[in-house]
């Protein structure tokens, strides 16, 4: 782990077990967060997309945070604090704080289309919390763009400490690069993940290292290492899967392989449903493939 920028290297955005009554199984996320450490990886987002915040309960919410701090150490755990308004996001990462986390991510405001004023007092009033905050960039979905010259602008007030990168555009890395030098580019979704790496990304917030850690793992410090005789022929090996990180259904994408190689992913709340039978038959084949090649 890195001392004062823990965000850096493989941290995963947990998937979240669930019972098949839809309750959460606490006692298998503490032992997924602890899986993926010894596999590898640096840490853990919980409460993020993949973890399905947006569908638990506040006390359901602290809960996993907790659990996740109990199971691997505070130092390693920056949850996700994304909530429709400012203070609830400020008091996310004020519960994060006292449960021994060194950092957050928060997207910006995603109950509408919010502009640059909005989103520099969002960030603010998070970052008010004392906790460093990785801004989290997913135009898809929340419809605001943190493009890098307004990246660059939170960095130089001081609200942010890096960015979790979801475009899907790579060339965006380097222009963060000269505008804000000392802002931390985290890789955002798997599917660019040798592109970012190479482009000097300094982590990446991971999605199918919660079914294939090793092999994820081992593809990142090569990408990062700029060893691409190792990298790129894992990465083409691969990208059948993480390609599915940039899908609307990648929380059941990522569950299922979890469930075919032998961990708990389980069901999803609604309203998200099962995978189509074509969607499902995808994601199994590629799964058993990576499993046949010795990549789980």
């Amino acid at each position: 782990m890195t001392e004062h920028r823990p965000w850096r290297g493989v941290l995963v955005a947990t998937a979240l077990p669930l019972n098949d009554d839809l309750s959460v199984n606490y006692d298998r996320y503490a032992e997924h967060c602890a899986w993926l450490v010894e596999n590898g990886c640096d840490g853990v987002v919980p409460n993020g997309s993949l973890g399905e915040y947006q569908v638990l309960t506040p006390e359901e919410r602290a809960r996993v945070v907790e659990t996740a701090v109990a199971a691997i150490g505070g130092e390693r755990v920056m949850p996700g604090v994304a909530a429709y308004g400012s203070a609830e996001s400020r008091r996310w990462a004020e519960q994060a704080g006292e449960a021994g986390c060194r950092a957050v991510m928060l997207l910006p405001p995603n109950a509408y289309r919010a502009d640059e004023r909005s989103v520099l007092a969002h960030y603010a009033e998070v970052a008010r919390s004392g906790l460093p905050v990785v801004a989290y960039n997913n135009p898809i979905d929340t419809k605001v763009d943190l493009v890098p010259e307004l990246l660059a602008r939170l960095h130089g007030e001081g609200h942010i400490q890096g960015v979790k990168e979801f475009s899907g555009d790579v060339r965006r890395a380097y222009r963060i690069t000269e505008l804000a030098p000392e802002l931390d580019l985290l890789i955002g979704a798997d599917d660019v993940l040798l592109e970012l790496a190479v482009a000097g990304a300094k982590g990446w917030v991971a999605g199918y290292p919660n079914a294939l850690p090793r092999a994820s793992v081992e593809l990142y410090r090569a990408a990062a290492d700029g060893d691409l005789d190792t990298a790129l022929p894992l990465y083409r090996q691969l990208h059948p899967l993480l390609r599915w990180d940039s899908q609307v259904e990648f929380v059941q994408a990522i569950k299922l392989s979890m469930d075919i190689v032998g961990r708990h992913g389980g069901p999803c709340r609604p309203p998200r449903g099962t995978l189509l039978p074509g969607q499902e038959a995808a994601v199994r084949a590629a799964t058993e493939k990576a499993v046949a090649a010795g990549l789980a």
